[in-house]
């Protein structure tokens, strides 16, 4: 289960509550086909999404998608059908995406850290029939990456950038503009676009458990923009907001709280492909971004670097940052040196469409310092022990959630979902924590053994399955260990098959080319046997104690 915590909180700072669309407006909203066609008739030539050098405004954006829809549906494209998105932050993902669920399909997003065969299993195991890849990635070809991969159903890729093989996103979007010019293609169009309801399915965001499995989890269109307006009112989000997002589009951090938010609220965005203090700094200043997401490296980074100059992030009114452990130093940093006012927390997972609890503007500072902050509206958060009973405040035991904000299942996967969601509609997260008097939630473990690196979750029985497959390794056991920068990193408890021996930099080197960079292990211990109780499994809290006493 993926446990965004938006890190294990996540923080937002926000100054003020401008603009909002009436009440009467939100209501007709309930899937990104209407947001995207309100935007537009509210916003005009406002700008939408900045991208280096293209601006889009929100009638240019609407034109877009409806291009690359009409184009998908001359493709074959029929609703219900699934399109995957494996590229970095940019204006042709955005499109990408709303294009697809304007044509009634789901969007499935892909982690740009997947290896090959990675990639690949989760597009078989989503049944994706069109894809849309970027060209290349930090000198990785990603359309490469898949020759020679089973990728089930996917009968068609468009590359996002140049490609000699295939059509391009931009070729695709000129066809799309042409055919839009055809009555029978337009009505086609709006066809597709009537098949769309709040009920729709409108992403798939798949996501590890225990099983090391990825699973597929299942939204609709209408609980995720009623999530994400609760939280741009939360956040104050408005139209005079420039919100640069750092944060993935794959994972919902990105993709929900970041450029649906804004498009909910009339704000523009500022994708960026890929993370860099010295980009993220002259950004800031050169676009007067007032609205800005990212882990605790990066702030700490801004902070620690030799040309900071706080008077250059005058306009940064609102900002998320999320990890493991949050330096209490950190957060005051950012409020006395970045001029930061008020910070918030929250706490979501993808199995609730990214968003459960959030603190509110006025909490004290104690508050936002130790809990992730109470429901969003209609939403219920309780604490319940192994016998399935409800504890009181201050009692510790799981986290359950119950409201619209949960998901309708697991791809496929009814025994999964049957086992997270029980029959009185609580989702069982995985998580320990308990409430106070008033509601707020502090988190205090995890029932799974899902550690976050640097802002990505990382699931050990995934890696364990990965580090399986190396030919000298017998067993393999992993839990996440503190790190100051990252929050936390792998450490392996590594049994070498008889007569073997494992070397730690040939290991390593191996991982990186088997497995997205946040999963390879920082360190490698080699042991005889692993601690296992009396059923087989291994004891991880003798490993815990293990690395303690290294």
């Amino acid at each position: 289960m993926t446990n965004l915590r938006w890190g294990l909180s996540f923080y937002i700072i926000a100054i003020t509550r401008k603009i909002r669309m009436s009440d009467a407006a939100n209501a007709l909203l309930t899937t990104t086909a209407d947001l995207l066609e309100h935007a537009a008739a509210e916003y005009g030539q406002r700008p939408f999404i900045v991208d280096g050098d293209l601006v889009l405004s929100f009638e240019d954006t609407l034109e877009q998608v409806r291009a690359i829809a009409c184009a998908l549906i001359e493709d074959g494209f029929v609703p219900g059908q699934r399109g995957v998105i494996w590229a970095p932050n940019s204006a042709a993902w955005i499109i990408a995406a709303l294009a697809l669920q304007y044509a009634g399909g789901t969007l499935v997003t892909l982690n740009t850290r997947y290896k090959g065969a990675e990639a690949a299993a989760v597009i078989n195991d989503s049944g994706a029939h069109v894809g849309f890849i970027v060209d290349e990635l930090l000198g990785v070809g990603y359309p490469q990456m898949l020759e020679g991969q089973n990728c089930g159903a996917l009968q068609q890729q468009i590359v996002i950038g140049s490609s000699a093989d295939s059509e391009t996103f931009t070729d695709m979007l000129a066809r799309g503009t042409a055919l839009l010019a055809d009555g029978e293609k337009a009505d086609a169009l709006k066809r597709a676009r009537s098949t769309v309801s709040a009920n729709t399915c409108s992403d798939i965001l798949f996501t590890s458990g225990t099983t090391g499995r990825a699973k597929g989890v299942v939204t609709e269109h209408g609980q995720n923009l009623r999530a994400f307006s609760h939280f741009a009112d939360i956040l104050g989000i408005n139209a005079d907001d420039r919100y640069l997002i750092i944060n993935p589009f794959f994972h919902s951090f990105g993709y929900k709280a970041g450029w649906l938010a804004a498009l909910l609220r009339g704000a523009t965005v500022y994708p960026m492909a890929v993370f860099d203090v010295d980009a993220v700094m002259a950004a800031v200043e050169a676009q007067q971004i007032t609205v800005m997401p990212g882990p605790p490296t990066l702030f700490q980074s801004i902070l620690n670097h030799p040309s900071f100059d706080a008077s250059k992030f005058a306009s940064l009114k609102k900002a998320t940052t999320g990890a493991a452990i949050i330096p209490t130093a950190l957060i005051v940093a950012m409020r006395e040196q970045l001029g930061i006012d008020t910070v918030l927390t929250a706490y979501g997972l993808s199995e609730t469409c990214g968003l459960v609890t959030i603190c509110r503007a006025g909490d004290s500072a104690e508050l936002i310092a130790t809990t992730s902050g109470r429901a969003i509206p209609d939403v219920e958060v309780g604490i319940m022990d192994d016998t399935g009973k409800l504890l009181a405040a201050g009692e510790t035991g799981e986290i359950v959630v119950r409201g619209f904000n949960v998901m309708r299942g697991y791809l496929d996967n009814p025994d999964a979902t049957r086992e997270t969601i029980d029959d009185s509609g609580w989702l069982h997260t995985g998580d320990v924590g308990h409430l106070d008097d008033a509601g707020n939630l502090s988190i205090t473990d995890r029932l799974k053994d899902m550690f976050i690196c640097g802002g990505f979750n990382c699931y050990p029985a995934e890696i364990e399955n990965q580090l399986m497959s190396h030919p000298d390794i017998a067993q393999a056991a992993v839990i996440g260990a503190p790190d100051e920068r990252m929050g936390e990193v792998g450490a392996a408890f590594i049994v070498p098959k008889t007569n073997h021996v494992i070397d730690e930099a040939i290991l390593t080197r191996w991982c990186r080319e088997h497995m997205a960079n946040y999963k390879v292990p920082r360190y490698f211990y080699s042991v005889d046997s692993l601690p296992l109780n009396a059923s087989g499994k291994v004891l991880k809290t003798e490993l815990r104690q293990q690395l303690t006493n290294a």
